[in-house]
């Protein structure tokens, strides 16, 4: 087993309310119930599940972009969330993030060479003029543009090459962590193989590990090496990807699955009418039991927690 290089530990978070709200007999707001999760160094993780699960709210916390309201976010064996600011900048060059939009997620006063560099001098590390200039040409390379692109501002590329240079920017500084959220979704299906090849290629030459985030099931079949489904904030299914896709144990692992479109139309599978998702407050049931064909009694008195159910972690009583 390789080095665990993230570690969630029971990482809650609450949003509030405002006062004057339609939503009065809920002043608070949960979205992540109690997530425990490991990324081993090197690996591909997946977070799948519908909007509204999540999954972004968890990839900022994972990048100390925003706090949780308890649990801890341990990296390299520090939670990041009790080391000073200068620490935590320090170690932010180790993790860094691709958005989903390419169009939102680069400045357009600013040309490559700039864009490409900030994480270098908002880390604060000494580099001259013309070790900036060589290390943006060195990841320009690596990500399929060149040298020349170092002048130019992103209205001048297309979405798929200004996805690239946000993926050069977040390799400059050699991390050992990338959160992509939705890192392809806003991209044509061609350009989706491309940038998808490059992510794989580069996990392979510098020992990255992904947390993937992405509500595209064949996307995550392709680049990740485990995954965890998330259903209103908890974690309800998490093992190897390989494993999830063959034999998906959860009933609601089951009917993302069934969403998936097939091609082949003498393949179609028999469709199921959409789960209609309704925002669940109890703490003490299961909160998939008005949607379950296996619930029983004992469902609405008790939250099932994770354990073993073959080669997967399930949160299901009667699986």
């Amino acid at each position: 087993m390789t080095e665990v290089l993230v570690k969630i530990e029971n990482v809650r978070k609450d949003y509030y309310l405002p006062k004057k709200s339609l939503f009065q007999k809920l002043p608070v707001f949960r979205a992540l119930h109690g997530i425990d999760l490991e990324i081993h160094k090197g690996v591909s993780f997946g977070i799948v599940g519908e909007s509204g699960c999540g999954k972004s709210t968890l990839a900022r916390i994972v990048m100390g972009l925003d706090p949780p309201t308890s649990g801890k976010i341990i990296f390299r064996g520090k939670n990041i969330f009790s080391l000073a600011s200068n620490e935590l900048r320090h170690l932010r060059s180790h993790f860094q993030m691709v958005f989903q939009d390419p169009y939102g997620s680069l400045n357009p006063r600013q040309n490559v060479l700039r864009i490409v560099s900030e994480p270098l001098e908002t880390l604060d590390q000494k580099i001259n003029g013309q070790e900036k200039k060589e290390k943006v040409q060195l990841m320009l390379e690596e990500v399929g543009l060149n040298a020349n692109d170092m002048d130019k501002f992103p209205h001048e590329f297309s979405g798929g090459q200004r996805q690239r240079i946000a993926i050069a920017r977040a390799l400059i500084t050699r991390p050992s962590l990338i959160v992509a959220d939705e890192a392809v979704s806003a991209l044509d299906v061609s350009v989706q193989a491309q940038v998808l090849n490059l992510m794989m290629d580069l996990q392979e030459k510098y020992n990255l590990a992904y947390m993937f985030i992405s509500h595209d099931l064949s996307v995550v079949e392709t680049i990740t090496d485990e995954i965890a489904v998330l259903f209103l904030g908890r974690v309800v299914e998490v093992g190897k990807t390989r494993d999830i896709f063959q034999n998906p144990t959860h009933p609601y692992t089951r009917v993302l699955m069934e969403a998936i479109p097939v091609p082949d139309p003498l393949q179609k599978k028999k469709k199921k009418p959409p789960i209609m998702v309704e925002w669940e407050t109890t703490e003490t049931g299961c909160p998939f039991l008005s949607r379950c064909s296996l619930g029983t009694e004992y469902c609405s008195q008790t939250m099932p927690s994770l354990s073993a159910k073959g080669n997967q972690m399930v949160a299901c009583h009667n699986v």
